[in-house]
């Protein structure tokens, strides 16, 4: 069952419409494609879901608000100034995680034991970016009915534009959010 309705996402997601402009319903189908694959990847609990929220909110969102492809420091600002808007501020160093390592080349490890959802947010961004030509598992059936649920709606094709821009601006960095 697809989640269609996160009140959480979508108050933060209309909080930006303005700056997201044209862009939102692509950002906004993006997320809630990111945060399905992530919760058939982790099942996340009712306060994950919460958290992975906030997180998909913000990780990209630096892009628009701050008009930058080296968008994880805004993004993550901002979802710290959420947070402690929300008095939820000890959820800050997971949704740090998330956003800071959702480019993240290799798995990424969590700390100690921790209950994190920061692997699974990861792949499934990838799972996206990719157009679900990487599926770490997911049925393909699964993949179409969360596109057709959350059609594209030109998101991909408004970062092959922002990723060609920063390539002529920045040739020695396209890239800045890759991490290792």
């Amino acid at each position: 069952m697809l989640l269609t309705d996160i009140p959480t996402l979508d108050t933060l997601l209309h909080e930006h419409a303005s700056a997201l402009g044209p862009d939102y319903d692509a950002y906004r189908n993006h997320t809630y494609r990111v945060v399905n694959v992530c919760a058939a990847l982790s099942t996340p609990a009712a306060a994950q879901l919460e958290k992975l929220a906030i997180a998909v909110a913000f990780h990209d969102l630096g892009i628009w608000t701050d008009d930058t492809f080296d968008y994880l420091p805004p993004s993550m600002r901002r979802a710290r100034a959420h947070l402690a808007r929300a008095g939820k501020s000890e959820w800050a160093d997971e949704v740090d995680a998330m956003i800071l390592e959702h480019h993240k080349v290799r798995p990424y490890q969590t700390p100690d034991d921790r209950p994190w959802v920061v692997e699974p947010f990861r792949k499934a961004d990838l799972v996206d970016l990719s157009l679900g030509l990487v599926t770490f598992g997911l049925p393909r059936s699964f993949l179409r009915d969360l596109n057709a649920a959350f059609p594209n709606a030109g998101f991909h094709k408004r970062l092959v534009q922002l990723a060609t821009a920063r390539l002529w601006s920045h040739p020695l960095k396209p890239l800045p959010m890759l991490r290792w």
